[in-house]
């Protein structure tokens, strides 16, 4: 049941708010997570807290995009499959499609510096809004809860030094919590096998050719194997596109990065631009299609029996720990990536311009992203 709605639910209605984010959607998963609270859970009702909390940390244990995740499962709890797929086709579909014009130009003119300063500009910008999105997250999972602090606090130390969100990180949080909290008295040995039993073993270096299906596996291993958010896609990615089977310089890597975070939507839509600069549109569906069919087929078969299981009292202790510990990684990313991001004075400038503007002043995301992007071309 859906308590206290602001707005009357409907699939429709559900649809056209996931096509809505797909389009102007900026920022990332950590982002992307924050709009769906301030919108579906703040704002029109259609999804409660406790439900909110819940896809949050279904998407950190299961394999696959964050954001995509939370999206998918947020279209399966109020709309089963159905639900799932039309929320997956209006999500991913409006960047997707962005993604492929500007691969197209980025042929014909990413080697220009207007296009350079651009990236630059938008990323550090993308940053600012990164850091208020983090804090909204940490205050709905954490509030008050001194024993969820010290978790996420732990959390956040070891995912900024490992420079990763292990899936053993978010187990340990959730049964550190459970056992000092509630006892496991009737709780399913399914808690425990849950997040293991998803993880695949594969051979990602090997080179493979530039066909369609074969492309399409490569990508399926992608989206089954990484945790987290869209930027621990990143250094797979890297080990296979660019060292393994050199279908990309590291600058053209950098540069599909880039493009992500420039356009609205699930920032895995880096593969598309990857698959479009390898094989044209047929690389960019294959890739497309298999980085995101693992988080779809994960979302239907898995979210029933975490539901079921969502009704024991030391399971929700056991995803209080695991949100509280996935919040702690989500803030690490952050960190991680402001480290490695080589960011001059400017830059830090614009990210703190684009934090205080979208924390204290809340102007739209869309516009900071905009405005960042014409003062990179104009001034950098």
């Amino acid at each position: 049941m859906i308590a206290s709605q602001a707005t009357p639910y409907s699939l429709r209605g559900l649809v056209l708010y996931f096509l809505k984010l797909g389009t102007i959607g900026f920022g990332g998963p950590v982002p992307l997570a924050g709009y769906m609270e301030r919108d579906l859970v703040e704002g029109k009702g259609w999804v409660t807290k406790d439900e909110f909390l819940r896809g949050l940390a279904f998407s950190k244990m299961a394999p696959g995009p964050f954001a995509t995740q939370l999206a998918l499962y947020i279209g399966y709890i109020r709309s089963g499959v159905l639900g799932t797929t039309l929320v997956a086709i209006s999500f991913i579909a409006p960047s997707f499609v962005m993604v492929i014009g500007l691969a197209m130009l980025y042929q014909q003119y990413g080697a220009m510096h207007w296009m350079q300063a651009l990236f630059t500009a938008v990323s550090a910008a993308v940053l600012g809004v990164m850091v208020r999105s983090a804090y909204k997250l940490t205050k709905t999972a954490i509030a008050k809860d001194k024993l969820l602090w010290a978790i996420y606090i732990l959390a956040l130390i070891v995912a900024v030094a490992l420079e990763n969100e292990p899936i053993w990180m978010l187990l340990a949080g959730g049964v550190v919590y459970m056992l000092l909290r509630q006892r496991p008295k009737s709780i399913s040995t399914s808690v425990f096998s849950f997040s293991p039993q998803l993880l695949l073993i594969v051979e990602s270096s090997a080179p493979i050719s530039t066909t369609f299906f074969e492309m399409f596996w490569y990508f399926i291993q992608a989206g089954s194997v990484v945790f987290g958010s869209g930027m621990a896609i990143i250094p797979f990615l890297y080990g296979g596109v660019v060292q393994g089977n050199h279908w990309l310089s590291q600058r053209q890597f950098l540069d599909a990065v880039a493009i992500s975070m420039i356009t609205p939507g699930p920032l895995v839509i880096t593969v598309a631009f990857i698959g479009y600069l390898v094989a044209a549109l047929p690389g960019a569906i294959a890739a497309a299609l298999g980085v995101f069919l693992p988080v779809y087929l994960f979302v239907i078969v898995l979210t029933p029996l975490y539901e079921r299981l969502a009704k024991n009292a030391p399971f929700q202790a056991f995803i209080k720990g695991v949100t509280a510990t996935a919040t702690g990684a989500i803030t690490a990313a952050i960190i991680n990536l402001a480290r490695h991001s080589s960011m001059g004075p400017i830059e830090i400038s614009l990210a703190i311009v684009a934090l205080i503007l979208s924390f204290a002043f809340k102007i739209p995301e869309p516009l900071i992203i905009l405005g960042a992007g014409i003062l990179g071309v104009l001034f950098l």
